[in-house]
């Protein structure tokens, strides 16, 4: 009887995790709709900037103006903006992106270069501190869903830390969100920028849609189209001094998208990872349903044969 309870608590006990993880799966599904709202809510800004940036990149030549942000020099120090995920229970998705960091760092290492961790994410954060890595800067228990005022506050580190000439080029390493079930470490140079990376390029957008009550991505591809500005037109400031305010921004923007991107895809690797948690909870509690039943059947079984055996003995 005691195996008897131990198993029906242990059914329990799964039940209710499963409880849990499929109320964890429902939640990171509406944060998906929610950060996917948010690319939408911050695509024409993104779109419009570049467009203007595109036009001024036709009026002026880039190569020729002299702007902080633009500027190549020797690289001595290379800044490591790696960004993940503040929680776990969201099976690979901190641990690659940290592998990809460390892969980077070893290269840099390799090349007589040195480099400093700046770390979004308090996954990333403890993981270098505890390997005492040198690390200027860090962002931890940023908001679930991002917003322009945290991508400004990091875009305010990396370009001071980049006009004092403490580090000589800025690599961005976050995780392209692809699909519900896939997703990829990317490494970017941000800094310094380059001129031919400014014009506005073709892009997706994806939408979280429930098909068959299941939950797809769908993704939209969208061309961008751009208008030359008319040879009449006057700048009231110099083309120059209007580039230098933009640049800041478009850097803003490409932070803004990169944490969309990461959190994108660390909220479909928690969904996947709590789906796959539930129907393996499923399993464990079909398993231990039909154990539970043999270990009855077999204590009726036992209590029969000692009645029986109990009146033979008395006849």
């Amino acid at each position: 009887m005691a195996n008897l309870k131990s198993i029906r608590d242990r059914i329990g006990t799964v039940k209710n995790t499963r409880k849990i993880t499929e109320a964890m799966r429902l939640v990171a599904a509406a944060k998906v709709r929610r950060a996917q709202m948010q690319v939408l809510a911050t695509r024409p800004f993104a779109d419009r900037l570049a467009q203007v940036l595109y036009r001024l990149q036709q009026r002026i030549s880039f190569e020729d103006v002299s702007l902080p942000l633009l500027e190549k020099r020797p690289v001595k120090t290379v800044g490591l903006l790696v960004i993940s995920g503040d929680r776990g229970l969201c099976g690979g998705y901190n641990s690659t992106i940290i592998r990809r960091a460390e892969a980077r760092a070893k290269e840099l290492k390799e090349q007589g270069i040195n480099y400093t961790f700046i770390l979004v994410g308090r996954k990333a954060a403890q993981y270098f501190a505890r390997r005492e890595q040198p690390i200027a800067a860090k962002f931890v228990s940023l908001n679930q869903i991002p917003n322009a005022a945290e991508a400004n506050a990091i875009e305010d580190e990396i370009t001071s830390a980049f006009l004092a000439g403490v580090i000589d080029r800025v690599e961005l390493i976050y995780t392209r969100f692809v699909s519900l079930i896939s997703s990829r470490p990317v490494l970017q140079t941000l800094l310094p920028l380059e001129p031919q990376g400014l014009e506005p390029q073709d892009d997706e957008i994806f939408r979280l849609i429930t098909r068959g009550g299941k939950f797809q991505v769908e993704r939209e591809k969208r061309e961008i189209t751009v208008k030359e500005l008319p040879k009449e037109l006057l700048f009231e400031q110099n083309p120059e001094q209007i580039l230098d305010a933009l640049l800041p921004l478009y850097l803003s923007n490409q932070i803004l998208r990169a944490l969309q991107e990461s959190v994108a895809s660390e909220l479909a690797a928690r969904m996947t990872a709590m789906n796959n948690a539930t129907e393996n909870a499923g399993d464990l509690i079909k398993s231990l349903t039909l154990q539970y039943n043999k270990a009855r059947q077999a204590a009726i079984t036992q209590e029969i044969l000692e009645v029986v055996g109990g009146a033979a003995a008395l006849t």
